[in-house]
């Protein structure tokens, strides 16, 4: 693929002037950007709502891999289900005792 095929690079909507990143250079810390904007042009609104989403899913964590635990049989709510029950002669026994 040549130069001329590729995708012309579009400008930031809000940039700080030095590297492209999103916000105008107002962060409270000097780590790297949390946003780029590389394409259209968002409003502040737009930007606040994509920031407080993406700033939540990393504070969750999201999936560290790690399995839950095996749920034990004494939990499992299936065995406290009953039965349907079956008409028919000595049905009233059944119903109450297991087989």
């Amino acid at each position: 693929m040549s130069a001329s095929d590729e995708m012309p690079e579009t400008t930031p909507a809000e940039t700080d002037g030095s590297d492209g990143t999103a916000g105008g250079g107002h962060s409270a810390d000097a780590g790297p950007p949390l946003l780029r904007v590389v394409r259209g042009e968002p409003d502040d609104a737009e930007l606040a709502a994509l920031t407080a989403v993406v700033a939540g899913l990393a504070a969750n964590g999201g999936d560290d891999g790690e399995k839950r635990p095996a749920r034990s049989h004494w939990a499992d709510r299936a065995s406290a289900v009953r039965r349907p029950l079956t008409p028919g002669p000595g049905a009233w026994r059944v119903s109450t005792f297991r087989r």
